[in-house]
């Protein structure tokens, strides 16, 4: 079993920064991909970035390429999803997923594991 614990989330403007951190249970992690999705309201789940094991590719979607990163420290069993740029249409909770297997994978069906979400609003 693995426990996810995301924070970071909360209110800004258009154009600020955030860094979501999600913490891991578990001596797996270091050996699996993570992900980044996003569900805002009325919305589908989405995917977001996503990370292979132990860290050697990353996977950004179109709408945050270039804005977002993600990124994860092994020592310390915690991905960060570093967000810039950003914009009202990024509203939305954000979850963390765990994978289990080493690649990068866009599918959410792939993920074993879900945290619980943070709120991330961006005003106009």
């Amino acid at each position: 079993q693995v426990q996810l614990v995301e924070s970071g989330g909360g209110l800004v403007q258009a154009g600020d920064s955030l860094r979501l951190s999600c913490a891991a249970s578990g001596r797996t992690f270091s050996s699996s991909a993570m992900g980044w999705f996003r569900q805002a309201p009325g919305k589908e789940r989405e995917f977001v970035a996503g990370i292979s094991a132990p860290g050697g590719t990353t996977i950004h979607a179109d709408s945050v390429k270039g804005r977002f990163t993600i990124s994860r420290d092994n020592a310390k069993n915690t991905v960060y999803l570093q967000m810039n740029s950003l914009k009202p249409e990024d509203t939305a909770v954000y979850y963390c997923a765990f994978n289990g297997g080493r690649l990068v994978a866009r599918h959410q069906d792939l993920y074993k594991y879900w945290g619980q979400g943070t709120q991330v609003t961006v005003s106009s």
